[in-house]
């Protein structure tokens, strides 16, 4: 009796085993024949500044390291630009001479000249007035027959010289007087505004030679370092604004409906290991030569690709470029 229970158990055991490895095999099988899910990844992107100089010169000093974090308005940088001390000094001295000149032309002449010019006009007044006396004496004896013909002539042509002279001694009297023409004034006065605005050029460079931060953010890179030529508009410091972040993602156009602008989706961040949640903010197409995709399994029609950005609607998430961003298709 016991030795056929045995059996009976042995066979029950089989029995047991054989249908837990169907059930097994069942469950396999079910499982590999389950429509997968496929993901789509995309990656954090955010915003970088380049910092750099309008002007080409050595850098000076650099103010900050990598890593750092840093505020609007910071001075990252100097450069060193001997050749802008000179010009500047040659601007300076440029502008002081047009407005000296400027000055002169708009004050005219010296009181010393005006009053030079005419004690000359006064004189020459006086001595026209003399020799129109002299002539009408000669004139009077000239006609009373005392004197020749020659002598009148003589004493006319002094007169005459003497109007001349009074008249040339005023003009110079009132050019002195009244200065130098509006022309000339006003061209003076815009050699001066010339002058001036080379000067101011040349400081607008002066201030270029610190370079600030545009915006808060942290120093991802330096690229040229102190002691070292930096071109000009070349960037010395990269910053980056984590907190102006976005997903960059690309998605096929079969499924481009889910993800209008506005509408929100979630995602998975494997470097923070936990699902955050995005919102659209731009739909754009992709180029042709890189996402053009023929294909019979969608529709028996050409496929497209759209590259999505989304705004991450989770706050002080420790966010850094370049994470990777999983979208469950």
């Amino acid at each position: 009796m016991a030795k056929s229970f045995q059996i009976k158990m042995s066979y029950i055991a089989l029995i047991l085993v054989g249908i837990l490895i169907l059930l097994w095999l069942i469950v396999s099988f079910y499982r590999a024949y389950q429509p997968k899910k496929n993901f789509l990844q995309g990656q954090i992107s955010a915003r970088e500044y380049n910092v750099s100089s309008k002007l080409a010169g050595r850098i000076e000093d650099v103010y900050v390291k990598k890593g750092d974090k840093i505020t609007k308005g910071q001075r990252i940088f100097s450069i060193e630009i001997p050749e802008l001390e000179a010009k500047f000094a040659q601007a300076k001295a440029g502008y002081e001479a047009a407005k000296a000149l400027n000055d002169e032309t708009q004050k005219g002449s010296r009181a010393e000249a005006i009053q030079s010019t005419k004690s000359v006009w006064q004189a020459a007044q006086a001595m026209r007035e003399l020799s129109e006396k002299s002539y009408h004496r000669i004139e009077q004896l000239f006609s009373e027959g005392v004197i020749s013909l020659q002598k009148r002539d003589e004493a006319y042509t002094a007169y005459q010289s003497a109007l001349y002279n009074e008249d040339t001694a005023y003009q110079q009297y009132k050019i002195a007087s009244d200065g130098a023409r509006e022309e000339t004034k006003e061209a003076a006065a815009q050699k001066e505004a010339a002058a001036l605005g080379q000067l101011h050029e040349v400081e607008v460079y002066m201030r270029d030679k610190d370079a600030f931060a545009p915006s808060d953010g942290e120093v991802s890179n330096i690229l040229i370092h102190q002691g070292e030529l930096a071109p000009s508009g070349f960037p010395v410091v990269k910053i980056v604004d984590l907190k102006d972040a976005w997903l960059r993602i690309s998605i096929p156009e079969y499924i481009l409906n889910r993800f209008n602008v506005g509408s929100e989706f979630e995602g998975y961040i494997p470097a923070l290991d936990r699902k955050v949640r995005f919102k659209v903010f731009y739909v754009s197409v992709m180029g042709d030569f890189a996402t053009w995709k023929a294909t019979t399994q969608k529709g028996d029609y050409d496929m497209k690709t759209y590259e999505i950005n989304a705004h991450i609607l989770h706050n002080n998430l420790p966010i850094r470029m370049g994470m990777s961003v999983l979208v469950e298709e």
